[in-house]
């Protein structure tokens, strides 16, 4: 496995961590219904930066 491929996949891996903290914060939030806006901001930046790490890594692999 080549470093690029390999740092792909931890990009990937980390994306989609964020993306699943992201949803369930939302899930959560949307569940207790607290009121304020700043779990709804954090599940949003982690979702929008999961979204990102995801297509860094698609960009950056390399292809066969």
């Amino acid at each position: 496995m080549n470093p690029v491929s390999r740092w792909a996949s931890g990009v990937r891996m980390l994306g989609n961590i964020a993306l699943l903290a992201g949803l369930l914060v939302s899930a959560i939030t949307l569940g207790t219904d607290t009121g304020t806006t700043e779990p709804h901001i954090l599940a949003g930046l982690l979702v929008v930066t999961g979204v990102g790490l995801r297509i860094e890594a698609a960009v950056r692999e390399p292809r066969p």
